[in-house]
């Protein structure tokens, strides 16, 4: 295993970066806009763009976009929110993650063109990360939105060479709007005049939000379900896209991950001189890896613990469509589920929990190391009771684990670390 690099200058950078702006999330465009423009633009200068919105998925659809155009040979940059471990893992060049020394630059560079002006971290590190892609030569920029889409610092690219929007359910209230059509209406925000965008499966209120939008302004789409069709057979998926083609299953886990790789694949036929051969494609399904995204843990500490049947998965997802995709895997494998759970305050346990509540063997609360709005474990074993689940509060999450393999089941079993990417960054640092 490699050294951990050493990120304590850029951390100190960061943590500075936070202060400019009383506010953790502020959605708008202008502060963002502003400091682009004393940079020289760098969003003016970037390989082509596919910009991605969406409540679930997002990360997955990328992941799947990337795997196959490295596949193809294409240098591919990409750019993701949260990170899990390391800032680092954000901003992808064609030749990997970010380099500290580079990330050091780019980060004080951006400070001082900024001045004591206010601005989110969340809109100085995008632009930053649009200054190290602009000096960078790629192919493609894979680009996630952060929060909603209309108001996203991701949002000032002008023409991208294709919009992808995800599943749109209701999270992020507080900032999008507390109704679907009003959390669709931001989401449909990265919507451009005449460049094509490939729709998720949708809610029809969602789809309905979506086609007004891209008729006002003229942005042609295909929606999945409708024009492109992706179905199960035997040990592959038929995709119906302007013809009938074959593909392997997914190699990420989890029943929902064959309907993101069919709105991945759509994506990719729809790229023009960029899209990937058949063949790329197909080893870019098998290939694509997203941490924790139920992710099966195969070493650490925590690891160590299980008994020989045993085994341990993460899972970031904290919201009831993230629910329910974990709660159709579990019922799939059929094995005992324990689980160990931690989400922030600002998310629904309940809405998240519910859906598992009739697969749960046990269930141990925990808060999530070093974050002050997490939920603390008596209040997220709250909410598991609220939901008809027998849940334990736990000190940390190396007591949680001893108590749920206090009496182990000598049939194969599984343990689930879930509720946030927060609680997941936390797990990975000792066991990815």
């Amino acid at each position: 295993m490699p050294p951990t690099p050493d990120t304590s200058a850029s951390d100190r950078v960061l943590e500075s970066l936070n202060r400019l702006h009383p506010k953790i999330i502020d959605l708008s465009l202008g502060r963002v806009e502003r400091l682009l423009e004393r940079l020289g633009h760098p969003e003016r200068q970037l390989p082509p763009v596919v910009h991605v919105a969406g409540t679930n998925g997002k990360g997955s659809v990328v992941a799947y976009l990337r795997a196959m155009l490295e596949a193809d040979g294409k240098r591919v940059q990409v750019y993701t929110s949260p990170h899990l471990v390391r800032f680092h893992e954000r901003i992808r060049l064609s030749n990997g993650p970010i380099e500290e020394a580079d990330l050091l630059d780019l980060l004080e560079h951006c400070k001082r063109a900024n001045g004591g002006d206010s601005i989110t971290f969340f809109e100085i590190t995008t632009a930053a990360a649009f200054l190290a892609f602009s000096r960078d030569p790629a192919d493609v920029l894979l680009l996630e939105v952060g929060l909603g889409g209309r108001l996203d610092a991701t949002n000032v690219i002008d023409k991208p060479a294709l919009s992808v929007i995800t599943p749109i359910t209701m999270d992020h209230t507080q900032y999008l709007g507390d109704s679907i059509e009003s959390i669709a209406v931001e989401k449909a925000g990265i919507l451009k005049p005449g460049v094509p965008a490939v729709i998720g499966l949708q809610s029809t209120p969602v789809l309905e939000v979506i086609e007004r939008r891209a008729a006002e302004i003229g942005a042609p789409i295909s929606v999945q379900g409708r024009d492109f069709v992706g179905t199960t057979i035997d040990d592959g998926i038929l995709v119906e896209d302007e013809g009938e083609v074959m593909m392997p299953l997914p190699g990420l886990a989890g029943a929902h991950q064959r309907d993101n790789a069919v709105l991945a694949l759509a994506a990719a036929a729809r790229l023009g001189s960029l899209a990937p051969s058949m063949e790329a494609r197909r080893r870019g399904l098998k290939e694509a890896r997203w941490p924790a995204r139920l992710q099966q843990l195969r070493r650490g500490p925590l690891v160590g613990l299980l008994p020989p049947t045993w085994t341990l998965w993460l899972d970031g997802g904290h919201n009831a469509a993230a629910g329910q995709a974990l709660a159709a895997w579990a019922q799939a494998a059929g094995e005992p589920l324990h689980l160990i759970y931690g989400m922030m305050n600002t998310k629904a346990a309940e809405d998240f929990l519910q859906p598992l509540a009739p697969l749960v063997h046990s269930l141990q609360a925990v808060a999530i190391p070093g974050e002050p709005n997490s939920l603390d474990p008596v209040a997220a074993a709250t909410h598991a009771r609220a939901c008809g689940i027998e849940a334990t509060p736990r000190e940390s999450l190396l007591e949680a684990m001893q108590a749920t393999i206090a009496e182990p089941a000598k049939e194969p079993t599984r343990v689930l670390i879930c509720g946030s990417l927060y609680l997941a960054g936390r797990v990975l640092a000792d066991n990815g």
